[in-house]
């Protein structure tokens, strides 16, 4: 019987994508499962959902993030990778700048770009609730952390 070809072709190669078990098909990670040896920022606990570790994926790494209240990271940045990120429950902030003399706060619901190579220090405001994001980057987890800021150089952050 002939086959005629499909409609729905692809344009690219994604053959590199190519399972051990010679097709290509989108890659489940199933909750628990996640890959707990992501890089982290002094104390933030990183689980990877898709990255190189344990999917195809070349290009991306994509995880949950949890900071437990009153965290703050060291100072670090993220090299080459662009970061973007989705606040699933708490309150957040970045400082950043020359001397981490600006910041933005977050809340549930608000999504932020973290530019390359560009230093900050990620906060949880509460004192009591954990904070939870969605966190993507490209190409990979990169963190590259930095000579730390003491607490009373980061405005607001002491009497928040």
């Amino acid at each position: 019987m002939d086959h005629e070809p499909s409609a729905y072709r692809l344009e690219g190669d994604n053959s590199m994508y190519r399972l051990p078990s010679g097709i290509v098909a989108p890659v489940v990670t199933r909750g628990g499962l996640e890959d707990a040896g992501a890089a982290d920022s002094g104390g933030a606990v990183r689980v990877a959902g898709v990255s190189s570790v344990h999917t195809p994926a070349t290009k991306l790494w994509y995880g949950k993030v949890r900071n437990e209240p009153g965290y703050r990271s060291v100072t670090h940045h993220h090299g080459e990778a662009e970061t973007g990120g989705y606040v699933l429950s708490g309150r957040a902030r970045i400082y950043f700048g020359d001397r981490f003399e600006d910041y933005v706060d977050m809340e549930e619901g608000d999504w932020v770009f973290v530019p390359p190579f560009m230093p900050h220090v990620e906060c949880n405001l509460s004192r009591t609730q954990p904070l939870t994001w969605m966190t993507t980057r490209t190409p990979d987890n990169i963190v590259v952390n930095l000579a730390d800021v003491a607490d009373a150089d980061l405005r607001d952050w002491l009497d928040r």
